[in-house]
């Protein structure tokens, strides 16, 4: 995982970097825009999902198993091993950077009112091929799934829900008091779904069009992706030809104190090539980039050789100049 690649420093989090070399705006604004209730931004999309229904029939056969969510996951993995300020948080107004990539996902037990619902959390690894975000959600849903077992967050929930409510609020205010200084253990950040790098929901499965999800102060995470179910739009090409298209409603809540619109956007757009091209899954980035205000370092660097030996090349040209000097 990403906490093997960079030591941890005096004001680090257990779980994550704390981000020292940031714009001034990325210093001040957290104390601007206090919570992330405040910090909240609304994006949308409608994605064509004929490609991916496409790749999904295509490999039918040899991954039975991977479905849209699947993919949709995958393409999130991914995105965030590229674009890694998508993997920042705030807390307690300072800016930090996840050492982890965890996804926490809602899950029902049984589709019926009363129904029980959980969460998941897997956790991945930033060079995760689709295959390998299929295996990791397959262990963490049949887990969730077994009713003789419950789940992190189910258990410390059972346990916190059996206190009197003025016992509750004062757990909880510990809970956020430890949280926002880094001294909540790590049994419970573990447990929780909320501390986490971004929360997805397929409310789709639901039979219901996407909806936009709010935050929470509590936790770590500053994106929740909810998709929708597969309808059918009239798409217009860039020649003006109109086509019906199966498609998928898509709306994001992200935290806008993480990174700026233009970065933001670009990730977007990396989303959307990810989700069209599934294909791109298949094998492992060719890098995967730690948070510029931790580190410029690049995991599997294909130039790190190079590198080497031009900071090596410049180091001797410096020693030389200083006996000529």
């Amino acid at each position: 995982m990403m906490k093997t690649y960079y030591e941890k420093k005096r004001g680090d989090r257990r779980d994550g970097w704390k981000l020292r070399d940031v714009p001034l705006f990325f210093k001040v604004v957290p104390f601007v825009m206090r919570t992330r209730l405040d910090s909240q931004n609304y994006y949308e999309e409608t994605l064509d999902v004929e490609p991916m229904m496409d790749f999904l029939r295509t490999h039918k056969d040899d991954m039975p198993n991977v479905t849209m969510m699947t993919i949709f996951v995958a393409a999130m993995v991914r995105m965030i091993s590229q674009r890694p300020a998508l993997n920042r948080f705030v807390v307690h107004n300072v800016l930090y950077a996840h050492n982890s990539i965890e996804i926490s996902i809602a899950i029902k037990r049984s589709m019926s009112d009363d129904g029980e619902e959980t969460m998941i959390k897997p956790s991945f690894d930033p060079r995760d091929t689709l295959l390998d975000v299929q295996k990791r959600l397959e262990t963490c849903i049949a887990e969730a799934m077994d009713h003789g077992e419950g789940s992190g967050i189910d258990n410390v929930a059972g346990l916190l829900g059996k206190l009197p409510a003025w016992l509750f609020r004062f757990a909880m205010s510990l809970i956020l008091f430890l949280d926002n200084h880094g001294w909540l253990p790590a049994s419970l950040t573990g447990a929780s779904p909320w501390h986490c790098s971004a929360m997805y929901t397929n409310v789709g499965s639901l039979g219901i069009g996407p909806i936009y999800h709010h935050l929470t102060e509590l936790g770590t995470y500053s994106t929740f992706i909810a998709m929708g179910k597969r309808e059918r739009h009239t798409i217009y090409d860039e020649n003006g030809d109109a086509t019906v298209r199966r498609t998928v409603g898509i709306k994001i809540v992200n935290d806008e104190r993480v990174c700026d619109g233009y970065y933001y956007a670009n990730s977007m757009r990396m989303l959307r090539r990810l989700l069209l091209n599934p294909a791109l899954l298949l094998e492992p980035p060719e890098y995967v980039r730690l948070d510029p205000a931790v580190t410029n370092r690049l995991i599997n660097d294909p130039n790190a050789g190079m590198r080497a030996a031009g900071a090596e090349e410049r180091a001797e040209a410096g020693a030389e100049a200083a006996l000529v000097d």
